[in-house]
């Protein structure tokens, strides 16, 4: 509390100096001004306005609708689109106006920047911590002499290093203590119909989280509860078709976008009947704990995707092999302080949501920018952090599910939308677990499958299956309905390697909220042996693009999954409403045969047995990398799992292949053709109601 009354005190002061020179001191004054408006909200005091007296905030009411949303543009407006370009945050103007300290003031005014977290939740420590950073910073440059760029870069690498054990500590602590509950009050104790909760969490709030919560305040508390329902079932379903005991585990991780409160408030209490608490964290916003541009837990509105691309490889500042030894143990020594927690952590349950303004990224030379050799530790990281948390998060023993909705930037048929998609999450899963059974009994007669495309697409591959030693009593793909990946509607399997080749092509998709052109790629014994897109002008742009956010800097993957969707009802009402762009994965992926790269759908649970609901085995749960965990785990696992869908109406052909080349026809000119499968082309020639 000493330490951060003074740094709070002597930062307060510097927006008024001028003992830095030009160009560094609007830096200075600019970054000052900001981090006092947080100590401010810290300190439970606001200022509305230049000309009112400060106003102690406790709550919602505390402040009106006005001030509220005044309040929070100010804390996000530097980094908002329309003022990026002269902003900070923004690399290419830091290095534009602060010459060769520019990279490194950008990663400190990006990291500076979780001190919004920090003061809606009261994190002391962390607030302390980052505001004594920033003096660090300022005493440097107020001196006769500007600090070489190494002696600034060895600032913030010191800063990593000495409070890795720390943050790290706290964020796995965040995963699995449902004490730490800052998110989880707000929900229950809050009065949803004043949308000013929405402000209490600290997160960007737009339209998208106002009308969300506002449309959804319009619904019967029983279509609330029918919603969470839905999403608190298939979790619990999970657990049941995957043979696993819920009842040894005594807490949920609830992932969402603001505004779907009132769902969640009923998803928590549902849980609670199944004897879980909630555990509900926001995505990192220390450097140390995040991951890329991603965002793992709850989150309001991205202000500016732009500005979390440009610093998605912050860590290049200090990531060596020391630090990723040092974070490692620190998430061991975390683990093994919290096991008790970590133990009983049953997995997550999310919500995304979809129909925000597709984001397609530019690249720019002046971010950070991992190089191979910190590829290569990036990857050994996080390969050996997914053992760790494994031991204790054990993955034969958790489960997850994941839902989504539509939030109201998708257009002016939002509320008809809403209620489509609610129906399509809760189609008749009999009926589908009946027909997706047909497809299954066809696929499991052959090792093999061809896919390919039509018009523009150039998809042509050779998928090999394994080979069922005993047909009556085992299966090649999982007849999966509506449990952890809702809604219903796919088979899928982990394909043999050795065979499968050929080309993956898609003329459009959104991989994680980015948009992929002309994708292609190529594979060799189900691994990617070449890669391209349209994105950018230049082939070493495209390339780049894709080894960042496909391949996560892994020279190759796998195939982890083939798969064939049958959610044609999910595929029209994409096409009524004009949304197929704006579709999350998760209903893509059930929209025509997809593929992932990276993990199987059965990492780290391997030898949980897995049985259809007609009694047969799953054992298509390995590949001949997966595999490799029993005599090395650190080359079975990659960390990821990323699906791609060719839509219906780019594909031409899926058949199955005989031992003597006959083909038999699942699906042509993207309809399906198998007998017993009629059903599923019913939408086509239908209006979606």
């Amino acid at each position: 509390m000493e330490r951060y009354a003074l740094a709070k005190e002597r930062v307060s002061e510097i927006k008024e100096e001028k003992a830095v020179p030009e160009p560094y001191l609007d830096f200075f004054q600019k970054t000052a001004a900001f981090l006092t408006k947080n100590v401010e909200v810290m300190d439970g005091v606001v200022l509305p306005g230049a000309k009112e007296k400060p106003r102690k905030l406790t709550g919602a009411a505390d402040l009106s609708m006005d001030e509220w949303k005044k309040l929070n543009q100010d804390l996000y407006e530097d980094i908002l689109p329309e003022n990026y370009g002269t902003s900070y945050g923004n690399p290419v103007y830091a290095c534009e106006k602060l010459g060769e300290y520019g990279k490194e003031f950008s990663f400190l005014y990006a990291e500076l920047r979780g001190a919004v977290t920090y003061a809606y939740e009261k994190r002391l420590w962390d607030m302390t911590v980052l505001l004594e950073l920033f003096l660090e910073v300022y005493v440097a440059f107020a001196q006769e002499e500007l600090p070489a760029e190494e002696e600034f870069r060895g600032i913030l690498n010191s800063y990593a290093n000495d409070y890795c054990q720390d943050m790290v500590e706290y964020r796995t602590r965040e995963c699995v203590d449902p004490e730490l509950d800052f998110a989880a009050r707000i929900i229950m104790e809050s009065d949803l119909t004043d949308l000013r909760y929405l402000y209490l969490f600290g997160e960007y709030i737009t339209e998208n989280e106002l009308g969300t919560a506002a449309f959804l305040n319009g619904l019967s508390q029983e279509e609330i509860d029918s919603c969470a329902r839905t999403y608190t079932e298939g979790y619990r379903m999970g657990f049941v078709n995957g043979r696993k005991d819920l009842s040894k585990k005594k807490t949920v991780n609830i992932r969402y976008n603001l505004g779907f409160e009132r769902i969640v408030k009923a998803a928590i209490l549902q849980f609670e009947e199944m004897g879980l608490k909630p555990v509900i964290y926001r995505y990192p916003t220390h450097v140390v704990s995040k991951r890329g541009a991603y965002r793992i837990g709850y989150t309001g509105a991205v202000a500016n995707p732009q500005f979390d691309y440009d610093h998605r490889q912050d860590a290049a500042l200090y990531l060596d092999q020391d630090f990723v030894q040092k974070r490692l143990r620190a998430l061991q020594t975390s683990y093994e302080k919290y096991k008790e927690l970590a133990y009983v952590h049953a997995g997550p349950a999310c919500i995304e949501v979809f129909g925000e303004t597709p984001f397609s990224p530019v690249s720019v030379k002046e971010a950070w920018q991992f190089s191979e050799v910190q590829q290569n530790l990036e990857i050994e990281m996080q390969n050996e952090a997914g053992q760790i948390t494994n031991r204790y998060i054990k993955g034969d023993e958790r489960s997850f599910t994941i839902i989504a909705y539509p939030v109201p930037e998708i257009g002016g048929d939002y509320e008809d939308i809403f209620r489509q998609i609610v129906k399509i999450n809760t189609l008749d899963y009999q009926l589908y677990q009946k027909i997706q059974q047909t497809l299954i009994d066809t696929l499991d007669t052959t090792e093999w499958v061809s896919v390919k495309g039509k018009g523009k697409n150039e998809t042509d591959l050779k998928i090999h299956l394994h080979t069922l030693t005993d047909p009556a009593k085992q299966s090649n793909f999982e007849n999966c309905v509506a449990d952890v990946n809702i809604p219903v509607g796919e088979v899928f399997t982990s394909p043999v390697l050795s065979g499968t080749n050929g080309l993956l092509h898609v003329s459009k998709v959104y991989l994680e909220g980015l948009q992929f052109l002309d994708l292609k790629i190529w594979f060799k014994d189900g691994r990617i042996a070449s890669y391209s897109c349209r994105n950018f002008e230049t082939e070493e742009e495209n390339k780049k693009y894709i080894e960042d956010n496909i391949l996560f800097h892994h020279p190759t993957l796998p195939m982890g999954e083939f798969a064939i969707g049958t959610n044609t009802t999910a595929y029209v009402a994409a096409g009524k409403y004009h949304i197929a762009d704006k579709l999350p994965i998760l209903i893509a992926e059930k929209m025509g045969p997809h593929f992932a790269v990276g993990d199987t759908c059965y990492s780290w649970s391997e030898d949980t047995a897995v049985y259809n609901p007609d009694g047969k085995e799953l054992i298509a749960r390995d590949n001949e990398i997966s595999i490799l965990r029993k005599t090395d785990i650190s080359k079975a696992y990659f960390g990821c799992h990323t699906d791609i869908t060719i839509p219906y109406d780019e594909l031409g052909s899926i058949r199955v292949v005989g031992k003597n080349g006959e083909e038999t026809s699942i699906i042509e000119n993207g309809r399906f053709v198998l007998a017993g499968t009629e059903e599923l082309n019913k939408p086509f020639d239908s209006k979606i109601n």
